[in-house]
């Protein structure tokens, strides 16, 4: 099992899901900005803060070890 985890992340990752890891960055970069302004916001935005950072973490995650199948890739 360590092998084929090991394996997901060192392959390459389709475009599709490269694309789904920007956003989910861009989405968690955004949650935790706003989770860490200086200034004080009201409690309805920190929880919509703390829901993209968690969203763009997960998305960030699952699309990291998403895998191109080898099997599409030789019929092509």
């Amino acid at each position: 099992m360590k092998k084929e985890i090991l394996h997901r992340l060192t392959s390459p990752t389709p475009a599709f899901f490269k694309k789904i890891r920007t956003i989910g960055l861009t989405l968690g970069a955004i949650g935790a900005a706003l989770l860490s302004a200086p200034i004080s916001l009201p409690a309805t935005v920190i929880t919509i803060a703390g829901y993209l950072a968690t969203a763009g973490i997960v998305a960030s995650a699952i699309s990291t070890v998403a895998k191109e199948d080898q099997q599409e890739k030789e019929e092509q």
